[in-house]
């Protein structure tokens, strides 16, 4: 992905040469071509770029559109030529994505945004309005930060420079910490008090004065998609999602795909060779990367992924995997990482780097979502949720009973379920979700996030699978959001299943054709017949990883208890280090442990260990405020700070 920084000086004058000089400094680790900047009297903008769609060699940024306004973009667009049609005259004969989006938005306004399909963040400077818009696509694909000083606004593609170029005490965002337990911080929070992040489908407008914060953009719930017999659905299916990968396979190198043997994964290779036999010449290859694990018998996922393999008639990357290295996270030294999910080095010796690098990858696709869009987790509530709030007593009650005798369960139970996601206080089942071993006073502050930002089907308004929809996609954006750029290792993720125009066919189609009764991705597998090797379509389920975890903690053991006898995230009032080691002698000795979250646990720890020794390295004597009017101060403490401080509405 493309680098972008801007640093607006408000009283026009305190951006010194070295100031210059501390910011192309902290965006070295990501260089990869040549640096191009915009200098005006009070702004200063820096490019990186980083050149994956053929067209992108020819954009120059940052960009200076007609009206005079200076566009920073980094993304990939997929509605090209449709944009190119409605906006010929004032393209000037510039066809490049950057261009494109100047000339919407200059054409259109904010408004424009809602019309750039593809994944995409950009920055617009206009120095009549002293204004900057900052802004994202409907997933929040790219990431894309900003903070405000006393006398100044910057904002980057990176946490790091804003961090690092700031140079003083930052608080860490507790509300952050506490998500990343659960199903991920919400999308406008990062690590750190006083930067944030701009939420998907959303722009922020920017003045010297003030700022505010709205979404320009979001699904139709009205919308229905209505078909009389199922082979009309599958076809158009067949349709979006093969337009989903094939935008995502726009490369000038080869690409490659995650393959896990999967119906996710599997189908997205699959459609990709569908369209280079037919044709599509805007990638040189697709390429394949397996992961396995030798010490897990129910994970074996080699038959699978080889189906595949001999489908497309060659082999690719088999990465073998040691479950025992996830307990032991680490960060590279000398490199800051901004996010937990930065710069994290886990099974280093699989040779997986090397193999991006050596190979020239720039994209790297992923199933993330196939299960939450397409009905990978069968659950019948939101369809008779549907049934509910639409008074459809007579086809409830069947489909309540077909549902009950596929699940095993009785059907008084699955009523009180639906009715509990309208009344959580009548569903008296559920239960914690987050680890006890959390401080309990933090826990208490934070039970939203830790909670998953659970929400409840409204009676009035869109369909409960609607609302459902939404609901499984914001924890996606949550997902994404946490996954940072690894400086030296940069490719850009890509993700078939989220594409907009997929998703609006899928969250207007019935419920019904998604998932049924004993046929989980009912729609998928009719859909790929003859696409995606048989054997594949017609698995059960994909095995999860159960015994490795178990038995390497065991192993690991004596270490684990070593590295958390003082525990910095003990100290920072997080967690309790008696009670995690505790835990994890009992996993040793074969209790039940949530081990995603003891992962997660771990993984905060040498992040905030790791955050702990760069901040060390910075003054310790209070020196002149630097170009945001920051008071350079005592090296970072971890002293969190609640929610409550961050100037961001919530929406």
């Amino acid at each position: 992905m493309s680098v972008q920084y801007g640093l607006w000086s408000f009283d026009g004058g305190s951006i010194t040469p070295k100031d210059v000089a501390d910011i192309r400094g902290s965006l070295a680790a990501y260089e990869s071509e040549h640096v191009s900047e915009y200098c005006g009297s009070d702004i200063h903008l820096f490019y990186l770029p980083f050149h994956v769609v053929p067209e992108s060699e020819l954009e120059k940024q940052p960009f200076l559109s007609r009206s005079g306004q200076v566009v920073l973009w980094d993304g990939r667009l997929d509605n090209r030529q449709e944009l190119i049609e409605s906006l010929r005259s004032e393209l000037r004969g510039d066809f490049t994505d950057v261009a494109i989006a100047a000339a919407a938005l200059e054409s259109w306004g904010i408004k424009a945004l809602s019309k750039l399909i593809g994944d995409w963040a950009l920055s617009v400077w206009n120095p009549e309005e002293h204004t900057v818009v900052l802004a994202k696509d409907f997933l929040g694909a790219r990431s894309l930060y900003y903070t405000r000083g006393e006398n100044g606004f910057a904002w980057s593609t990176l946490i790091d420079p804003l961090f690092l170029f700031k140079r003083h005490s930052f608080r860490l965002q507790e509300e952050y910490l506490a998500g990343w337990f659960s199903h991920f911080p919400a999308t406008h929070l990062t690590p750190f008090a006083g930067i944030h992040s701009v939420p998907p489908s959303s722009y922020v407008l920017f003045r010297s004065s003030g700022m505010e914060v709205r979404q320009y953009w979001n699904f139709d719930p009205n919308k229905r998609v209505s078909y009389r017999d199922d082979r009309d659905y599958q076809e158009h299916f067949r349709t979006v999602f093969g337009e989903s990968v094939r935008r995502r396979i726009r490369s000038k190198a080869p690409v490659l795909a995650e393959l896990s043997g999967g119906m996710d994964s599997s189908s997205i290779v699959c459609m990709a060779d569908a369209l280079l036999a037919g044709g599509f010449s805007e990638t040189p290859r697709v390429d394949t990367i397996s992961y396995f694990e030798n010490s897990e018998p129910n994970w074996n996922e080699a038959p699978y992924f080889e189906k595949v393999e001999e489908q497309r008639g060659r082999a690719g990357l088999h990465v073998a995997l040691d479950f025992r290295k996830h307990w032991h996270p680490s960060f590279e030294p000398g490199v800051f990482a901004g996010t937990p999910d930065s710069g994290i080095m886990v099974n280093e010796n699989t040779g997986y780097a090397s193999h991006i690098q050596s190979g020239g990858y720039r994209v790297l696709l992923q199933g993330i979502g196939g299960d939450e869009v397409l009905g990978g987790v069968p659950t019948p509530l939101p369809e008779l949720a549907d049934l509910l709030t639409r008074v459809r007593v007579r086809d409830f009650f069947p489909q309540l009973m077909d549902w009950a005798v596929a699940r095993r369960t009785p059907a008084l139970h699955l009523l009180f379920e639906t009715v509990g996601q309208f009344f959580p206080v009548l569903d008296g089942r559920k239960k914690q979700s987050w680890p006890n071993w959390l401080d309990p006073q933090f826990a208490r502050r934070n039970e939203r996030p830790l909670g998953g930002y659970a929400v409840r089907f409204l009676v009035l308004g869109p369909l409960p699978s609607f609302q459902a929809n939404l609901a499984a996609l914001d924890s996606l954006r949550r997902q994404i959001a946490c996954i940072g750029l690894r400086p030296g290792l940069r490719i850009e993720r890509r993700y078939p299943y989220l594409d907009r125009d997929l998703l609006e066919y899928l969250y207007a189609i019935p419920r019904e054709q998604l998932v049924r009764p004993k046929q989980r991705r009912s729609l998928m597998r009719r859909a790929l017949a003859g696409i995606v090797p048989s054997e594949i379509l017609n698995r059960r389920r994909k095995a999860f990883i159960a015994r490795a975890p178990l038995i390497s903690i065991r192993t690991e053991l004596p270490q684990l208890l070593e590295r958390t006898k003082n525990m910095t995230s003990c100290r920072a009032g997080i967690v309790d280090a008696e009670l995690f080691r505790k835990r994890l002698v009992e996993a040793a000795a074969g209790a039940e442990l949530p081990v995603v979250l003891a992962l997660r646990t771990l993984l905060l720890e040498a992040w905030l260990s790791h955050l702990e020794s760069w901040a060390g390295t910075f003054s310790k004597t209070p020196c002149k405020t630097d170009a945001l009017g920051a008071t350079r101060a005592l090296p970072l403490r971890l002293h969190v700070s609640s929610a409550e401080e961050n100037p961001i509405e919530r929406r």
